[in-house]
């Protein structure tokens, strides 16, 4: 059994271009929900409005891939608006209902034959990253960087996409240090105190939608180029609920939870597979116990199930502070 291949998967995944993607949209959650206490269960939905953004823009309009990220941030704050004017002066179980909703009609529109020729149906969109590659430093082949093993493109794409990571990190930081921060944090705790001192709640928690919707379009810029195709059911309800793992595996409302949690989630998504693979193939779990096409289910069995168990043990996550947010509250 070959641990070392299991070690450098793991550690190949712990920073890859999907460890990258929902630390992105795990940010973005980390404002709504962690910060805010708003319930945003389709982030997957602004991942997908700005993947298809820059798709469209690119392949059917023929604009430069800059231009495809400013609609696709534009198409971002749009969705933010369209489900937050409706459902903000509501509790939360509005938001969360609506949300989820929303991303999962996006995809079926996405899928649809009515718009076949803008978003490519069921097949999706694809040849729109080039320009993005074209500036790759890296020689061609397979990249490594002691255990972790990458190809040329994907080790351009986590470069960059691990630099916004930061960058964007930084920018959460800065935000919630500020009064403007400090009154979203005050809206999770008592909203009602919060009108009672002459602040504009609906608004503030608006604005806490829309900038995690940036970022989850952000996320799906990153989901767009490094898979260079858009396809509609990459972006269905697990998409969410992944980025959620990795926020509450790392901590919410802290601020590198999210980060440290995507990078944590991905590790033991990558070992739990390459570990029991390994068993399979050198018949160290019998067939009547799990066979090799079972591997990628049982995987997140696992996983879910420590979950689970942090959940009862440190529903504040591993990095989070119990007296500031607590899940189980």
């Amino acid at each position: 059994m070959d641990i070392g291949s299991v070690i450098d998967n793991s550690f190949s995944a712990a920073v890859g271009v999907d460890a990258v993607i929902y630390a992105l949209a795990a940010i973005g959650l980390n404002v709504q929900f962690g910060y805010t206490g708003l319930l945003n269960f389709g982030q997957v939905g602004f991942a997908a409005v700005g993947a298809y953004g820059i798709a469209i823009s690119v392949n059917y309009y023929g604009w430069p891939l800059w231009a495809g990220i400013l609609l696709g941030l534009a198409a971002a704050v749009v969705l933010a608006l369209l489900l937050g004017l409706p459902t903000l002066r509501l509790r939360a179980d509005y938001l969360a209902i609506v949300t989820i909703a929303a991303g999962e009609i996006i995809r079926l529109v996405a899928r649809s034959v009515t718009f076949n020729d803008y978003t490519g149906g069921s097949a999706g969109l694809s040849d729109f990253a080039q320009s993005f590659y074209d500036l790759n430093p890296y020689g061609a082949g397979r990249q490594s960087l002691g255990p972790i093993q990458l190809s040329s493109n994907d080790l351009w794409m986590v470069t960059v996409g691990w630099s916004v990571v930061l960058l964007m990190t930084l920018l959460v930081w800065s935000l919630m240090r500020s009064p403007w921060g400090r009154v979203l944090k005050a809206i999770r705790e008592d909203e009602d105190a919060v009108r009672s001192l002459g602040k504009n709640a609906y608004w503030y928690k608006m604005q806490s939608l829309i900038l995690g919707g940036l970022l989850g379009a952000v996320a799906g810029f990153a989901f767009a180029v490094a898979k260079t195709s858009v396809q509609p059911d990459n972006y269905s309800t697990d998409f969410t609920f992944f980025a959620y793992a990795a926020l509450i595996l790392g901590g919410a409302a802290t601020t590198w939870g999210p980060v440290i949690g995507s990078i944590i989630f991905w590790f033991l998504l990558a070992f739990t597979d390459s570990l029991l693979r390994q068993l399979v193939s050198n018949d160290l779990l019998p067939d009547a116990i799990i066979s090799g096409t079972q591997v990628g289910q049982v995987r997140f069995m696992l996983v879910g199930v420590g979950l689970v168990a942090l959940m009862v043990f440190r529903p504040q996550g591993i990095f989070g502070n119990k007296r500031e947010l607590a899940l189980d509250e």
